[in-house]
Formats: C-alpha cells, structure tokens, sequence
C-alpha cells in the first residue's frame, strides 16, 4: 500500500515540476491569460462528468457556502496561475522552481499574521534559512542587490504568486466536507469566472494570444497534468499514508523541475541556483522537523 502512495505522490510532483517547464515554453506561444481561462475550461468539461452525481447531492452546502468556495477558487486558482505565467517573461525556470519552494515559508508567516501561531526555535531558524536561499536566487547571488531593492520583476511576480497560494492553503481549513470531484468542478467554475476580467483586461492591452502549436500544447499539459491528475494523485495518496507524509513529498517539485529546466529547457544551472536550493530545502525540512517536535510536545 505504502508503495502505492510513494509512486502516485512521486507522479504528482513530477506532474508539478513539469508544470514549472510548460510555463517557460508558453512564453511567445500563449499568452499567460489565455493559457490560465483555457485551463480551466478543459479542466471543467473533463470533471463535470466525474462531478455531477456528487455535485446534484451537495448542491445545498455549495450554495450556502459560494461567496467563500468563489474566493477560494479566484485566489488559489485565477491569481496564482496568472502570476506564475507571466513571470516567466521576466525569469528562468530554475528561479521559479526553487522560489516557489519556499511556500512552507510564506504559509507560516500568513499563519502567525491571521492565526496568532506561536513559532518553534527550529521553526524560527529553518525559515530563517529558508529566506536566505530564496534571496540568493532572487538576487541571482548578489545579496547586495537587496539593499537597492534590485530584485527582477519576474522573481517578485513568483513570490507574489506564492503568498496568493499561500493564503489559499490556509483558507482550505474552512472549506466545507465535500466530495473532491464537487470541490474540484466548484473551484474550476470560480476560476473560470475569475479569469474574465483578466482575459478581458490582457486582450484590450493588445497582449492576448491563442495559442499556436506549442501553445496547444502546453495548454493541454497544463489542463490535464497540474490541473487534474496531479490533485486526483495527490488526493488518494494523501489516504493511504495520511496529510503528514503525503506532503513532505512536495520538497521533490523543486528538484525534479531543476533537473527539468536543466534537461529540457538547456537553462544554466548556476552555482547560486545549487546554494539556493539546499537553503530553500535545508530551511524547510529544520522548520518541518520543528512542528513535529512542537506536536509531540503539544
């Protein structure tokens, strides 16, 4: 059984990683509001069928609870996928890969800020490791630059992208006990809408594009990979060896879409990408290792 968890979450961050190398081939072949509402729309054709039954049962509880499920869906699914596309117009797939490693972090922080969550030492020097690895990539490994603010615009667009998930993940603790088809097709309906304005506003700027064959593509990467397949894994493997273990294996998307970028894209990998990546990783698993250790105690 354990088995069967580790290759199905294995697949899920390979499927994540993957999605990291498709954002920097859209670049020039579909534009990153396009790309995010056709994604969506795919994703929703193909749950419908899987939802339907399940969504006809909990109509009462979606109803009650849509201002909320169309928040969650806007801010996790809409903002985040828009960001993280178009900041690979202004960085490498390496950067995004190991900055969006540091979620864990910003998780955290957005818990302490909202929740009043009281930080382990472990916690306090794993994150404070964490965010020195994520500022040598950002300052591609000149830390200097920070003191002038001199951070690309790509890099701030993927740590913005990652708060936007980062508060969806902490929002999650609210959502109501629905069946994941009900839940997926819900969010997937809320970023659909949500993606209006934003293809509305990319297209009267003269920026929208349809996508040509490499678009098409990416775009069905995105829809049936990320989008669907990768949640459906991640679910199940989450029920065989539970949250705690199941989610341990995300610390993989970094390294999987490292070796990708390298692989695939031919991206150089520099000597701060490799010190970047052990901080991000390092930190990580010390403020990990801290909430268990505050868990066992508690």
């Amino acid at each position: 059984m354990h088995l069967r968890a580790y290759v199905l979450l294995v697949a899920t961050t390979m499927m994540w990683a993957g999605n990291t190398i498709v954002g920097k081939l859209a670049v020039g072949h579909i534009s990153p509001a396009v790309l995010t509402h056709l994604r969506w729309t795919i994703a929703i054709v193909i749950l419908f069928p899987i939802a339907w039954p399940h969504l006809k049962k909990e109509w009462p509880i979606i109803r009650n609870r849509l201002p909320y499920l169309f928040a969650l869906g806007t801010l996790g699914f809409t903002i985040f996928n828009n960001l993280f596309y178009i900041a690979f117009k202004y960085t490498s797939a390496l950067n995004v890969a190991i900055e969006q490693a540091s979620m864990p972090l910003f998780i955290f922080l957005l818990s302490f800020l909202i929740f009043g969550s009281r930080p382990t030492r472990f916690q306090i020097i794993g994150f404070a490791i964490t965010i020195t690895g994520v500022a040598t990539v950002a300052s591609h490994g000149q830390l200097s630059r920070l003191a002038d603010l001199d951070v690309g615009l790509g890099d701030g667009l993927i740590l913005l992208a990652v708060v936007s998930y980062g508060a969806f993940t902490l929002a999650l603790r609210w959502k109501p006990d629905l069946h994941w088809a009900s839940l997926m097709l819900t969010l997937s309906v809320s970023a659909f809408i949500g993606c209006i304005p934003v293809t509305l506003w990319e297209y009267s700027a003269g920026e929208a594009m349809l996508p040509d064959k490499q678009g098409l593509v990416v775009l069905i990467y995105a829809a049936l990979f990320p989008s669907i397949l990768a949640q459906i894994f991640y679910i199940r493997g989450n029920e065989l060896i539970g949250a705690g273990r199941a989610g341990a294996f995300i610390n993989l998307v970094p390294l999987f879409a490292t070796g990708l970028a390298v692989a695939i894209l031919g991206e150089q990998l520099m000597l701060y990408h490799i010190a970047g990546i052990v901080l991000v990783l390092g930190g990580i698993t010390l403020a990990e290792q801290g909430h268990g250790t505050a868990q066992k105690s508690g």
